[in-house]
């Protein structure tokens, strides 16, 4: 059986510069039948079968890109996570509110929640699952991951944070809230969030972005 980061690699969720038109359209509707069929019917409809027939791409085809359902899965929500990631600034606030409101559109956004819904509930009884849990995870929370440790080296951040708690403390709230307590929520929480962790996390006292003690 393959395993989730190899049908990453086999399948972008962005097409390639060089792909031709036509195989970019297939890719596209495929991708979007898989995606009604995982909020219509969920995971179990989401089979090369009934995405040939709503998409009309051939079985051929799903399977040269797709060799499993777990695979097609994958890129059905990894796309959504690519379409919800923001263009960092380099300001630490500005960044946390466009990391924090890219998660909340994926939340709210049906395909990104009956996906990430669906992949924790069978992550426990599905080895293939757990492997996909994993795999979304890492794409999700690379963008933080990258926010926080430019913090940390510039100072804005303590230097001994720990960086995979504090995406816990940026996207835990928001994930709780969604998919937990099934409440929606709107920009003003997301800068809540935002504004108690800075201020949980203040800037290290002394060192410069270049290592040097400060006078």
């Amino acid at each position: 059986m393959s395993t989730q980061a190899d049908a990453a690699g086999r399948s972008s969720p962005v097409p390639g510069r060089g792909m031709d038109p036509r195989a970019a359209r297939s890719r596209a509707a495929a991708l979007a039948a898989a995606q009604e069929l995982l909020v219509e019917q969920g995971w179990s409809a989401v089979t090369h079968v009934a995405v040939a027939a709503r998409s009309g791409v051939g079985r051929t085809t799903l399977y040269r890109h797709w060799p499993d359902s777990s695979s097609l899965i994958y890129e059905a929500i990894a796309q959504r996570i690519a379409n919800a990631r923001p263009t960092r600034t380099g300001v630490l606030r500005d960044d946390l509110v466009g990391q924090l409101n890219g998660l909340r559109a994926l939340l709210h956004d049906p395909v990104g929640e009956r996906g990430m819904r669906v992949v924790i509930e069978r992550a426990g009884v599905d080895p293939t699952f757990a492997e996909l849990k994993a795999s979304l995870y890492q794409a999700g929370s690379g963008g933080f991951r990258a926010i926080v440790e430019r913090a940390k080296e510039t100072g804005e951040l303590p230097r001994d944070l720990d960086t995979e708690l504090a995406i816990d403390q940026l996207a835990g709230p928001l994930m709780f809230r969604r998919l937990l307590a099934e409440r929606t929520f709107g920009a003003q929480y997301v800068h809540t969030v935002a504004d108690a962790f800075l201020a949980a996390n203040p800037p290290s006292r002394h060192g410069t972005a270049d290592g040097s003690d400060e006078g």
